[in-house]
Parts: structure tokens; C-alpha cells; sequence
């Protein structure tokens, strides 16, 4: 793993850590983004949103007016554990940061 990576994976550990929430907290997430503006000038987390978002098990993508992308973290009762940014992360980073907290991809028999 290079260097970046190792950064970017103590950075995400880090923050669980100081968020006070455990991964077993996360029972879903939802994505927060505009469907334009902000988002086509992200390509990468574009595709990221289009493309890759929906084949996660417990994400949903929840377009809203003007909003910036984000990554939010939702325990019990759709608690709000975390907002995480993903406009400076690459289509592989957002991701390495689903798996990393715990949401895998759906089986291709729940895909349709």
C-alpha cells in the first residue's frame, strides 16, 4: 500500500475515533450531493455517485439544490454519526471509503 494510502486510511481511523461512534454504529449512509453545479466538476466523484453508489447495500443518494457531496453516516433511527466531504477524493478513494466503513456491494441478484 503506498504512503497516501496509508495517510488516507489512519486519517478515516482517526476521525471514527474522535467522532465517538464504533463501525458497528453505521447501520446505513446516504449520499448528499447536487445532481449539476458542484458535482460536474467533480468527474470522479460524479462517476462515483452515478455509477458506483448504487450498488452499495444501505446507501442511498439523496439529491438536494446546491449541496456540496458528502458521505453521511447514519446509525439507529437514521442518526446522524458523521458527514465526511468526498470533493477532494478520486472515484477508487470514495470507494475504499465505503468498505472501509463496512458497506459492501450488493449481490448481483439484488441489483434488479
Amino acid at each position: 500500500m503506498g504512503h497516501n494510502k496509508v495517510l488516507f486510511f489512519t486519517f478515516i481511523l482517526l476521525i471514527a475515533c474522535i467522532s465517538g461512534y464504533e463501525l458497528s454504529d453505521v447501520k446505513s449512509a446516504r449520499i448528499e450531493t447536487c445532481r449539476g453545479c458542484s458535482l460536474n466538476r467533480l468527474p470522479e466523484v460524479k462517476n462515483f455517485v452515478m455509477q458506483d453508489a448504487p450498488l452499495y447495500e444501505n446507501l442511498e443518494v439523496k439529491f438536494i439544490s446546491g449541496a456540496p457531496p458528502e458521505l453521511v453516516l447514519l446509525g439507529d433511527g437514521d442518526v446522524e454519526l458523521e458527514r465526511l466531504p468526498l470533493s477532494s477524493l478520486k472515484r477508487q478513494d470514495c470507494n475504499e471509503l465505503l468498505k472501509s466503513k463496512g458497506f459492501e456491494m450488493k449481490s448481483k441478484k439484488e441489483e434488479f
